[in-house]
């Protein structure tokens, strides 16, 4: 295993580009290269820089899971442009095995690669709003080297036929896929299809709202689960593993990769603390550490001490570092059970139905809102190695059919589990995060700005992109949320 990582690494490394331009060259000419060997640095690739963001990067802040006590620009929310090099550089390796494979009539790895193919651009679409799709990548191949800017809806559009072709194709092929480069779900090809069918109904639920064909669309799917197979449990979550082995294979937070100061400059935000505490979370003694000291404090008095964001000298917060909680011990591994590098839960399928039953839109068989919103919750606290007991039955946990209730425990779920908490909140307003007092903006983020490359490299298209969208900053909303 640690020499397909090496082996990803190198990859890895070969795919890296500094401009636009180079964004839409395909960076490995090898064709000779069989199509599994570039299936475990897709994933690896995919996996782990969304896993970074969701840590390390502006969604921990956005998403309030994290706040930054040092270099803590991202706190304040006064976002610069934000570069995309790396999401297009996953996506070029990514078209490399589905050419490969579309050469050697490898249906298998021409559906698994598509699927990787929609979960990036979904979240660079996520990201920025508008942004090159139908033409990106394709320099080498058809001399396109300006790529036009799609609209939202129509990527997300022809994203959602995408995960419809590769489950059907993976339903009628009879291809393995190679067990030992598929470092997510080790050659199981039922499991990519729940994948790709979770990954979809994420997509549906995010342009509900602006596209009145999601919920019909979530229906025909629940309607045949036999062909459109679901995730059924935390067994098929979608999460690479962490080996700790090297610094390419090993968790952000370890001593492989950063040093220990620099992960001190990440501590649980309030608002993650807070509300474990109010709710008496098991989850809590998971992910946050004591304070080092009780006594001496200025504001918090609790064992678990969050930090506000966009706030004066945040290292000074309740009277210094000693009565903040750090993140717990398992943060700072380079490996652990319960780090990974996470695509989609079985939690978050789960609260996505509840939601979707709870709105009306959709029936689930056998299932309730509330049921399902149980379901997410147990799946939750099974990840983290923790029994329920009687947390479901306090008051503020029995479910009450409010979006509120419902969304704050999907938030918890997906605690630094990507940006999928940054982008609820966008969504539906909830939890109900305020920005600092020093926060260059009095609502969350919205989005990311563009690549400032862009305007060297691509102004035409950016300057139509951003007449069609808004002006190119981060409260301008895009589609599914205007």
């Amino acid at each position: 295993m640690k020499a397909i990582y090496m082996l990803a690494l190198v990859l890895l490394l070969s795919a890296c580009t500094k401009n636009f331009d180079a964004i839409n060259t395909d960076p490995n000419t090898a064709t000779t290269i069989s199509p599994q060997y570039l299936l475990s640095t897709a994933l690896i690739k995919t996996a782990y820089a969304y896993q970074d963001d969701a840590f390390m990067g502006k969604p921990a802040e956005a998403g309030r899971y994290i706040t930054k006590v040092r270099n803590e620009g991202d706190d304040l929310f006064g976002w610069s442009a934000e570069n995309w090099d790396s999401y297009y550089g996953t996506l070029s390796v990514n078209k490399q095995l589905y050419d490969l494979a579309a050469e050697s009539g490898m249906k298998q790895y021409m559906a698994v690669s598509q699927i990787i193919r929609v979960f990036n651009f979904a979240y660079i679409t996520d990201l920025y709003g508008d942004c090159p799709y139908s033409e990106a990548l394709l320099s080498k191949d058809s001399g396109i080297v300006h790529p036009k800017y799609d609209q939202q809806e129509v990527i997300y559009t022809d994203l959602l036929k995408t995960l419809t072709a590769a489950n059907d194709s993976l339903a009628n092929t009879s291809l393995a896929i190679n067990t030992t480069y598929d470092v997510l779900y080790g050659g199981n090809n039922l499991k990519w299809r729940k994948f790709a069918n979770a990954l979809h109904l994420r997509l549906l639920l995010r342009i509900s709202s602006h596209d009145a064909t999601a919920f019909t669309a979530m229906q025909t799917m629940l309607n045949d689960p036999a062909k459109y197979p679901l995730f059924e449990s935390n067994s098929d979550n979608a999460a690479v593993k962490y080996l700790g082995v090297t610094s390419s294979d090993s968790w952000d937070g370890g001593n492989l990769v950063s040093e220990v100061t620099e992960v001190n400059k990440y501590k649980p935000s309030k608002e993650i603390v807070d509300t474990l505490l109010s709710l008496n979370d098991p989850r809590l003694a998971v992910w946050i550490a004591p304070v080092a000291s009780e006594t001496g404090y200025t504001v918090d008095g609790n064992t678990y001490v969050g930090v506000p964001n966009a706030i004066p000298s945040p290292y000074d917060y309740n009277g210094g570092e000693a009565h903040i909680s750090e993140l717990s011990a398992i943060f700072y591994q380079n490996a652990n059970d319960l780090l990974k590098a996470s695509l989609m839960t079985y939690a978050e399928q789960c609260f996505i139905l509840a939601e979707a039953v709870q709105r009306g839109a959709v029936t689930v068989s056998d299932e309730t809102a509330a049921s399902l919103y149980y379901k997410g919750i147990t799946a939750s606290l099974e990840q983290n190695g923790v029994k329920a007991g009687t947390y479901m039955e306090q008051p503020a946990v029995v479910y009450k059919g409010t979006l509120s209730q419902l969304i704050t425990q999907k938030w918890i779920a997906l605690f630094l589990k990507g940006a999928e908490g940054w982008f609820d909140h966008r969504r539906t307003g909830y939890p109900a995060f305020v920005p600092g007092p020093l926060s260059a903006i009095r609502n969350i983020p919205s989005r990311y700005i563009y690549p400032t490359t862009e305007q060297s490299y691509n102004l035409s298209q950016y300057k139509s992109a951003v007449a069609r969208q808004g002006a190119d900053q981060t409260t301008t909303l895009m589609w599914y949320l205007k």
